[in-house]
């Protein structure tokens, strides 16, 4: 075994990925305060190919020092746009077809890995790092998902969830393309 060189990874150049078919996912950072976190995800949505990010409220925009520490170059590739209130986001959103489904723990949340994929497009929302996702989506969204936990904490930090429920929505939807 060796680790592999950057050259034998076969990555895709900035013109390459944005001719790319995209998942067809969009990702709303609500009120996201972190820079750290709003570059990981870009990161993340970068690596599995989602369609575009809005971000929200108090959520930075790029260029910023701080998002391309931790984006390295992914908000060059992924598209993304800003919306001062977040409704307007998800009316733009579910205008155009989309599912909304929120990442929170609420009364009718379902597991993670209950989750049924949907025929249409999907916005995943991810809120605020002490809030969480703003009581004003709730009347918007589709569903409310929630990751399995077993320890003493009740959340996740926003990257590491963005992370996890991007995998395993992906999953789903490659299986379902086969």
């Amino acid at each position: 075994m060796r680790k592999l060189h950057i050259t034998e990874l076969n990555r895709k150049h900035i013109e390459e990925f944005k001719s790319s078919k995209k998942w067809p996912v969009r990702i709303i950072l609500d009120n996201v305060r972190s820079l750290h976190n709003i570059g990981s995800v870009f990161r993340t949505a970068d690596a599995f190919l989602v369609e575009e990010i809005y971000l929200c409220g108090i959520s930075a925009q790029p260029p910023h020092p701080e998002i391309h520490k931790t984006a390295l170059g992914a908000t060059e590739t992924v598209n993304w746009k800003y919306f001062a209130q977040v409704e307007d986001a998800i009316k733009a959103s579910i205008s155009e077809g989309f599912k909304i489904v929120i990442i929170e723990q609420t009364s009718d949340s379902i597991p993670l890995n209950e989750f049924i994929y949907p025929e249409a497009p999907i916005v995943l929302v991810f809120g605020n790092e002490i809030k969480g996702v703003s009581e004003e989506v709730l009347p918007y969204s589709d569903v409310a998902l929630e990751i399995p936990q077993f320890g003493t904490k009740h959340s996740f930090n926003i990257s590491v969830c963005a992370g996890i429920v991007m995998y395993a929505l992906n999953q789903q939807y490659i299986n379902a393309l086969k």
